[in-house]
């Protein structure tokens, strides 16, 4: 039976995208899909709206739950929800159904990675030299993407600027590990992801989107391109 193309709103691709790319890492790495949930702030910076989520929802596109992860706990948890209440900290996967849309959504982004075959990944975008590597310029505390502004530190942000830091100093490596002094009491893993999702909030352009990597250890950068295909721009795995 030939396959079906769905057809879906070209505003759903930036979060479809991210959901997909959650996906695939999670087959990669041979992970429960539950493990790379996207967060619900996440998919909001990706412009999905509360309706969108629902329609989504209604089509069968899309799996929620309310993460109740503990500081003791060694994996992620949840605990199901009817997606009714936006103010919880509601995390969402694809479903079956939903990867095909997401991949017919982004088929023109959708490359095979050459270390793992098996895995199409519809990438947000990678360390492309053509579009340079993000600068950390600790005096003037601002992070640039070649000569744009992505984002300035009024007042000091601590882990923020750590993170950044590691960065420039290795040279923009695709994955850094978690470069934060433990603690005692934190969870470092919860404070890793605190300190991501901070990155990614008031960017004054979104060039840069920061992830963790699946461990909880490490944190990764890329590009935050455009879903569209564009003739000056190529989006490839990375």
């Amino acid at each position: 039976m030939l396959h079906q193309r769905v057809e879906l709103p070209s505003h759903l691709r930036p979060g479809l995208r991210l959901l997909l790319q959650a996906h695939d890492y999670a087959q990669e790495l041979e992970q429960d899909t539950w493990d790379m949930a996207v967060e619900l702030d996440v998919l909001r910076d990706a412009k999905l709206s509360n309706s969108d989520l629902r329609w989504l929802d209604a089509k069968g596109y899309i799996e929620h739950a309310v993460e109740i992860t503990g500081p003791e706990d060694c994996v992620r948890r949840f605990r199901r929800t009817a997606l009714v209440n936006f103010r919880e900290p509601v995390s969402i996967i694809l479903t079956p159904r939903g990867v095909g849309a997401a991949r017919d959504a982004c088929s023109g982004d959708v490359t095979l990675e050459a270390a793992s075959p098996r895995v199409g990944i519809c990438q947000i975008g990678g360390p492309d030299e053509a579009l340079g590597r993000p600068k950390w310029d600790h005096q003037r505390r601002q992070l640039r993407l070649g000569s744009q502004l992505v984002k300035e530190f009024k007042l000091p942000s601590p882990n923020q600027e750590t993170v950044l830091m590691a960065f420039e100093e290795e040279g923009w490596p695709p994955r850094v590990d978690d470069p934060l002094p433990p603690i005692a009491r934190l969870d470092p893993r919860r404070r890793l992801h605190d300190t991501i999702k901070a990155l990614n909030r008031k960017q004054k352009q979104q060039l840069i989107r920061f992830r963790g990597d699946g461990s909880g250890e490490g944190i990764r950068w890329e590009p935050a391109l455009p879903c569209e295909e564009s003739p000056d721009v190529v989006l490839a795995s990375g």
